[in-house]
């Protein structure tokens, strides 16, 4: 069932966060959904990834991931970009059910799967274990796969240069998402294997320039999902050769980003729905994560969210 693979394109990805109703069951709110996907695909950025960390890919069921697809991709339709790639987060407990999921994800319209390592028997998984259960996955997946390295929500569990080595020439294995700061191993993924065939990219937009310097593709990056069109500038600055004001740039977003590392996931929600104006109760998290109401937090986070507000608007107002 493999596909026939092709590259990850090149650039700034958004992990989209997926809004809920405030009620006892927490449905996705479609309303607020739509508002936001119709902000970030017409901003201009180069792919959407729905399911991911920041989308609260562990709470979602199987066919709300689906839906989310199929949202988009009419959305999309209706903006004019059809073609959009649009990335799912294709996680489970097992092997079977991720493979599962990359098919649901394939007949809903996506793709690429963004997949991590099942981390729950995380004691017992060592390299040749992941590196098992990646060429599984690829082998069977009927869209390609982007690998997803975030030790700190798996169990600790790694993917390692070496991992990589040995996945990175699957003709269904197309990159990786480092959520680790791994700037050796953007570097090494890029001297082992060209872009085309496998690509590395950052997890966060405040290491996007030293990732490119060394090779990297790109970014999925939290920060987009409120300042898309900043990102994908720092982006296009470094590419085109503009490296002093790509620097300079860098230096605003990291700052900024600082504050939704330090806000995690329902911070990131309040800020974004704060500054969009999007209404407050749909920011919550599914439950049991608390809710954002801390007042010296919410403080911080809004403080660094302003440092880029201007060049927001300024590359907004600029077309």
């Amino acid at each position: 069932m493999a596909s026939t693979s092709r590259p990850y394109p090149p650039g700034i990805h958004v992990p989209a966060l997926t809004w809920f109703r405030d009620d006892a069951h927490q449905d996705i709110d479609w309303e607020v959904q739509e508002k936001h996907l119709e902000f970030l695909i017409s901003s201009g950025l180069h792919g959407i990834v729905l399911a991911g960390t920041n989308g609260e890919a562990v709470s979602l069921s199987v066919d709300e991931r689906c839906e989310l697809v199929r949202q988009t991709r009419q959305i999309a339709r209706r903006l004019g970009r059809a073609d959009i790639p649009i990335t799912l987060g294709c996680n489970a407990g097992c092997t079977r059910d991720v493979i599962d999921a990359t098919i649901a994800a394939k007949n809903a319209g996506a793709d690429f799967a963004l997949v991590l390592i099942p981390s729950f028997f995380h004691f017992a998984i060592d390299n040749e274990a992941i590196i098992s259960f990646f060429k599984e996955v690829a082998d069977a997946s009927p869209i390609p796969v982007v690998m997803y390295n975030y030790p700190a929500v798996a169990g600790g569990l790694d993917i390692t240069s070496d991992v990589i080595d040995a996945l990175g020439s699957h003709p269904n294995i197309v990159g990786v998402k480092f959520t680790c700061g791994g700037i050796a191993k953007v570097a090494r993924a890029a001297a082992a294997f060209p872009p085309e065939q496998f690509s590395a990219f950052a997890g966060q937009g405040d290491w996007l320039i030293p990732a490119l310097t060394v090779g990297g593709q790109g970014c999925i990056t939290g920060l987009a999902n409120l300042y898309p069109k900043t990102c994908v500038e720092l982006f296009d600055l470094y590419r085109s050769g503009k490296v002093e004001e790509a620097q300079k740039l860098q230096l605003q977003v990291s700052a900024a980003e600082v504050g939704l590392g330090k806000g995690g996931i329902n911070g990131t929600k309040w800020v974004v729905a704060k500054f969009l104006g999007y209404p407050e109760f749909s920011a919550v998290c599914r439950r049991p994560y608390p809710r954002f109401t801390d007042p010296a937090k919410r403080e911080m986070i809004t403080s660094k969210m302003l440092l880029l507000q201007d060049v927001e608007a300024r590359l907004t107002k600029r077309g």
